[in-house]
């Protein structure tokens, strides 16, 4: 597939503002500009996904993933929720996009179930009145990740980032609330940066009309 004249530009842009909140803003404090680069940066990929026609539930993954990366740039408890119930809906959208005929392999089920079940033990007893926030959201992640699993061969960038994007999240819970040391924080905000925006680049990657370019 030939990119349209409109999804070159997206694309850059989005990857540019990527390298932005990545190298100088990712553990800036909270600002209009920080806000502003972060939610662009998606934004750009859900625009660049309607100039290359990809499907409509892609679209909205990304566009609902910006909106939470907005809220989540703001301050306060209902910043947090409003954006947490962004991303899961943004989830919601990938994995009925991803689920297919495939059949799930048992190995790679077996493993995002056990990981989504620890989290009992080493997430939720720190996670305070969020508990209840916090575990619907493993529920919706582990779907999306399971959903992913049944994508056909030539989907497979799809795949990948759908695995970067639940690694990116499994790093946000240890930044936001198991990890204390500030050097340990700084290096984990640009990491878990690098691993969801490139998720979400390959998801869309991959879940373009006729495979990936």
């Amino acid at each position: 597939m030939s990119l349209t004249p409109l999804a070159t530009p997206l694309a850059l842009a989005g990857f540019a503002l990527a390298l932005l909140y990545g190298l100088r803003l990712s553990r800036a404090e909270p600002s209009a500009l920080r806000s502003a680069v972060k939610t662009g940066a998606v934004l750009a990929l859900a625009g660049t996904g309607i100039a290359l026609g990809a499907p409509g539930l892609v679209i909205a993954g990304l566009a609902l993933g910006a909106l939470g990366d907005y809220f989540l740039s703001r301050l306060g408890t209902g910043a947090f929720l409003a954006g947490m119930a962004a991303f899961a809906a943004g989830h919601l959208a990938y994995a009925a996009a991803f689920l297919g005929p495939g059949a799930v392999a048992f190995l790679p089920a077996f493993a995002l179930l056990a990981l989504a079940a620890s989290t009992e033990v080493w997430l939720a007893p720190r996670t305070g009145d969020l508990r209840w926030p916090v575990r619907g959201y493993v529920v919706v992640i582990t779907l999306m990740a399971l959903a992913a699993l049944t994508l056909p061969p030539g989907a497979r960038p799809a795949l990948l980032g759908a695995l970067l994007f639940l690694a990116s999240d499994l790093l946000l819970a240890l930044d936001l609330f198991v990890v204390r040391r500030e050097g340990v924080k700084r290096l984990l905000g640009p990491v878990l940066w690098a691993a969801y925006w490139g998720g979400q680049a390959l998801i869309l990657w991959g879940m373009l009309p006729g495979g990936p370019l």
